[in-house]
């Protein structure tokens, strides 16, 4: 893990990187973070009140919502938008790989503008995204399977 943010940590308890180039589990774990950061907040606000307008949003739980939604026909548009982003990831992902175009993994060409201009504040904030994605990929697997053990809804009291 050498040369990579969060590298000197020594975080790999599972010696993935062993098996995997680290390039490719690096893309994965970004990912992922980022989509349980997202889904972390998305489900605290679902389950506070905040629905999007229209009947069909309105008095759905969290852990219905996937079947509702699925019924209601909105699932498929998702999907095929989720997809398009996935065939974009997959391309850059193989590109970056193969070094046949110049980035870094995670890197969707968007946002680096608010990155930090110093080099050491710049590798202090991907190590914040790193770490705060491993969080939010625990804290929403616990989210999720105290919701359905509980059948309430957050904060679970």
């Amino acid at each position: 893990l050498d040369g990579w943010v969060g590298g000197e940590k020594g975080f790999d308890p599972m010696n993935i990187t062993m098996a995997l180039p680290v390039y490719w589990c690096r893309e994965a774990e970004l990912k992922h973070g980022r989509v349980c950061m997202l889904a972390t907040v998305g489900w605290i606000a679902t389950d506070s009140g905040f629905r999007f307008a229209g009947d069909i949003f309105q008095n759905v739980s969290t852990i219905e919502a996937h079947n509702k939604m699925l019924e209601a026909g909105v699932m498929a548009p998702l999907l095929a938008g989720v997809a398009v982003v996935e065939l974009y990831g997959g391309w850059l992902t193989l590109n970056g790989f193969e070094e046949r175009i110049k980035r870094e993994a995670g890197d969707f060409f968007i946002g680096k503008q608010v990155l930090p201009k110093d080099p050491e504040q710049e590798r202090l904030m991907r190590l914040k995204e790193i770490e705060n994605g491993r969080l939010a990929m625990l804290a929403f697997s616990g989210i999720c399977t105290q919701a359905v053990l509980t059948n309430s809804t957050w904060p679970f009291l």
